[in-house]
């Protein structure tokens, strides 16, 4: 009698966890969700906003946004409750930082993806001087001269992409560090460096004046905005850098938070103004699943970690 008694104390007990799990989806949200990310100004700052008006008549309640120091983001929400109440709005710099310096954080034990939410191609530019017309042939050239040939990186995610076309392709090119972009572009422009992979929005007016001459996107599929533009990859094959944007919770936050926010968050992402912003803004809007966003993460920390080792990268 003891063990039966037992036994429906137990099942009891599960029904109230799980009814718990239940009500806490569909109870969700009752009093405003932050959005932790980047500087006011900068560009995880406008996403942010930007889903925030998406998805605040959806979700019934508001949706702010605080801004805090980028290399902060990932220290600040998690140590954040697991309540659904706080959302990480960032880029690959969480999977990436733990190999440039030391972080208090673990970006797959510490966070639960959401959903990924943009996607930001750069373009390989060279300088019009440079007797090349395609990757194959700046390849080809590096080659003949190793060593000589210089790119700008005025932060880590370029340099990134810098050190994997270097190893992907087997090339020689020396990277030439800047403090911002655009001490790095008025050497590039001048002549003093010969490339770079610049961001669609920096390099496109130079591209059109005909100041800079562009051979190739980095993601591994033509980009929306430039369809014409063969990729890197169909000549180094495997290549792919794209600047990632995403959405996550602290670790342990009920599962049917994380599918309501997926839902909403995908459904905006989804729109045509949620793709013509983002468009305007240099970017491709795309949402993915919280398994996809975890599978993406887990393999660029295993590609890229490979080359910010074997480049010696550190943070500046």
């Amino acid at each position: 009698m003891l063990v039966s008694r037992f036994g429906i104390w137990m099942l009891s007990c599960a029904t109230v966890v799980l009814a718990a799990g239940v009500a806490s989806g569909q109870d969700y949200p009752n009093r405003s969700i932050r959005i932790i990310a980047g500087p006011a100004g900068g560009g995880g700052d406008f996403q942010a906003r930007t889903i925030a008006q998406g998805i605040t008549g959806a979700l019934g309640q508001p949706v702010v946004i605080e801004n805090r120091p980028n290399n902060l983001l990932g220290e600040i929400a998690s140590k954040a409750p697991p309540d659904g109440y706080t959302v990480l709005l960032t880029g690959g710099s969480l999977w990436s930082q733990p190999f440039l310096l030391n972080v208090s954080y673990d970006p797959v034990k510490d966070f639960a993806p959401i959903t990924l939410i943009e996607r930001s191609p750069s373009l390989l530019v060279v300088h019009p001087s440079l007797p090349v017309k395609s990757v194959k042939e700046l390849i080809a050239l590096a080659k003949s001269k190793p060593g000589q040939l210089n790119y700008n990186a005025a932060s880590s995610d370029t340099r990134l992409a810098g050190e994997l076309f270097k190893s992907m392709a087997g090339i020689n090119i020396v990277i030439v560090p800047y403090s911002s972009n655009a001490m790095g572009y008025g050497d590039l422009l001048s002549g003093q460096i010969q490339l770079t992979f610049g961001n669609i929005l920096q390099v496109t007016p130079h591209i059109k004046s005909g100041r800079l001459k562009v051979l190739g996107v980095t993601t591994a599929t033509p980009s929306a905005m430039y369809p014409e533009l063969p990729t890197i990859a169909a000549t180094v094959p495997g290549f792919e850098k794209a600047s990632i944007g995403a959405m996550f919770m602290p670790a342990k936050t009920p599962e049917a938070i994380i599918n309501r926010l997926n839902q909403e968050i995908g459904r905006f992402m989804s729109t045509p103004e949620a793709k013509q912003r983002f468009a305007n803004a240099g970017s491709e809007a795309v949402s993915s699943t919280p398994q996809e966003l975890a599978a993406t993460m887990k393999a660029e920390m295993a590609r890229l970690g490979k080359v910010i080792k074997e480049a010696g990268i550190r943070a500046n």
